[in-house]
């Protein structure tokens, strides 16, 4: 074993990395301890997302809970926030001396939060699962309001009870989609970086994802290789499982096209304690993280409440308290990184939105052919594999020039690429969706015209699916400005977007500034959204859900 270990040439086929994340006396620090780890808090997080996802969809779309209309839109903004925005929050409210500093909120009032609440496994599964129930939520609130209701006025009409109806019809109905839940929540929190990087490095933690970037950070490039493989194989069967599934109950999916719209039930007594449970969610998921971020930016002395305390130091940089470092404002660190995270998530959104179509279009015109069974599913593939995975492969590709490819490490170009590829599955589902909406009429009157391909395509087509492009290129802008995972190792100095900076900020110590910049990440990312909804008309969670 030692020849093979430490034998032959550079460049020559070796087991050494094999052994070493899988069987040397370092693997259970590498690779078992994160395994299991990843495991446990995948499997809370999942678990917990799923149940306050279906919960809260039955509610919305079943009910007449207080504030329907209003929470339908509330509760999908916690996708809208960059995923450390929830483990920033909670580490300046519960942080301990466990790590140096300034003091966490609690802690200036004099209580000390034990280390089991302010760092490792239990705020990383609560915080990933605040953070993904909107997922949950979408898809449920979708297939909820497109099972066909005669089947629930069917059985009332014999007689069955509201539980009934919920365990014999309803339930069943929304298997498919429950794994789909399921393994789009896994694949996520297997690849989330920032939560298990704030939450579990103060307390040695490791996940599957933290161990990768520390051994990219470490130089072992082959043992990244080796993590990245692992963590696409869990997404590759992640894939298959989903597809087996949704062949296997797709016979049971009934979908109703009468347009009659579900009248929500009576809840009684209960309406007052749901309608309760669902906003105290929306406030601890989403309104709760920007107060508290909002807050520590403004106090230059963690819970002192006084009138004095409060200020602009940490965004004009005047005058900050024990800080040498220039405002949000005045930083241009946080400039250079906002023109950068506006530059590739435009540029990838963009070629996103077109490709989307293209997919769409091959899809949809050429139905039971090899190449459109083939882009339904590889263009789906990004959506199940873990960001980190996603980037190891891409930095191990283009980190030396390959042919006449060039060496891509440390520019935009890498950026603008991995976003595209990763980001894909959005757009091509907004496209497939769209193209089965349009009939092949007005194609032939183009053709029986004249008109060309391209010209079908920018004079027929186009027009027709304006709306289904500006989805399909604000939802991968919406993701690529709050996105950690896919792009922490690969940017460089020069290269930095908004989300790296934030980690920058706090492996400082600059707590304050991590969250301001969190804080742009969020306002940005709203007004992308309400510019949406005002142009087009179009409801995000549609697409979202989609």
């Amino acid at each position: 074993m030692d020849a093979i270990l430490s034998g032959g040439k550079f460049g020559d086929f070796t087991y050494k990395y094999i052994y070493r994340v899988f069987f040397s006396s370092i693997s259970e620090n590498i690779f078992w301890t994160p395994l299991l780890n990843s495991l446990t808090v995948s499997f809370f997080a999942t678990l917990i997302a799923l149940m306050l996802g279906l919960i809260l969809a039955s509610l919305v779309t079943s009910t007449n809970i207080l504030g329907r209309k209003y929470l339908g839109f509330l509760l999908i903004i916690p996708y809208m926030l960059p995923s450390q925005a929830m483990a920033t929050a909670w580490i300046t409210l519960f942080k301990n001396r466990k790590i140096s500093g300034p003091l966490g909120m609690l802690e200036a009032f004099g209580i000390n939060p034990p280390d089991w609440l302010a760092y490792g496994p239990l705020p990383i599964s609560v915080c990933m699962a605040l953070s993904y129930f909107p997922f949950a939520f979408l898809l449920f609130s979708s297939a909820l309001n497109k099972i066909d209701i005669q089947l629930e006025e069917v059985a009332t009409t014999l007689g069955a009870k509201t539980i009934a109806v919920w365990s014999k019809i309803i339930m069943p109905l929304l298997i498919p989609t429950t794994m789909s839940v399921l393994l789009l929540t896994v694949a996520r929190t297997l690849g989330t970086f920032a939560t298990p990087y704030i939450l579990g490095t103060p307390a040695r933690y490791t996940l599957l994802s933290t161990s990768l970037y520390s051994s990219v950070r470490s130089n072992e490039s082959g043992v990244v290789a080796v993590l990245a493989i692992v963590l696409s194989f869990i997404g590759i069967m992640l894939l298959l499982v989903d597809i087996s599934v949704v062949k296997k109950w797709q016979r049971f999916v009934t979908v109703g096209g009468k347009g009659i719209k579900r009248q929500p039930s009576k809840l009684g007594v209960l309406r007052v304690p749901t309608t309760i449970f669902a906003w105290i969610i929306f406030l601890v998921a989403a309104f709760g993280p920007f107060i508290v971020l909002a807050l520590s930016t403004l106090m230059r002395e963690p819970g002192n409440f006084a009138i004095s305390n409060f200020g602009l130091a940490y965004w004009t940089g005047i005058d900050v308290p024990g800080m040498d470092q220039p405002g949000i404002f005045t930083s241009p660190e946080v400039i250079i990184a906002l023109r950068n995270s506006f530059l590739i998530a435009g540029s990838a959104a963009i070629i996103c939105g077109i490709l989307g179509l293209i997919v769409g279009y091959a899809v949809v015109r050429l139905p039971g052919s090899l190449i459109s069974a083939f882009l339904r599913q590889v263009s789906f593939l990004p959506y199940l594999m873990p960001g980190l995975a996603f980037a190891a492969a891409f930095l191990s590709l283009f980190a030396v020039s390959r042919g006449p490819i060039p060496a891509l490490y440390g520019s935009l170009s890498l950026l603008i690429l991995v976003m595209v590829v990763t980001y894909l599955p959005y757009a091509s589902r907004s496209g497939i969706s769209a193209m089965m909406q349009v009939g092949p009429e007005p194609e032939e009157a183009g053709m029986v015209l004249g008109a060309g391909f391209w010209r079908r395509i920018v004079s027929i087509l186009a027009p027709l699916q304006k709306s289904a492009l500006v989805i399909a290129i604000i939802l991968p802008f919406i993701t690529g400005m709050k996105e950690l995972s896919l792009v922490v190792m690969l940017v460089t100095p020069g290269t930095e977007l908004l989300t790296t900076q934030s980690i920058r900020f706090l492996d400082f110590g600059y707590t304050q500034l991590a969250n301001a910049t969190i804080l742009i990440i969020g306002v940005v990312v709203m007004i992308s959204v309400l510019v949406l909804n005002r142009m087009t008309k179009t409801n995000l969670a549609t697409g979202l859900g989609g």
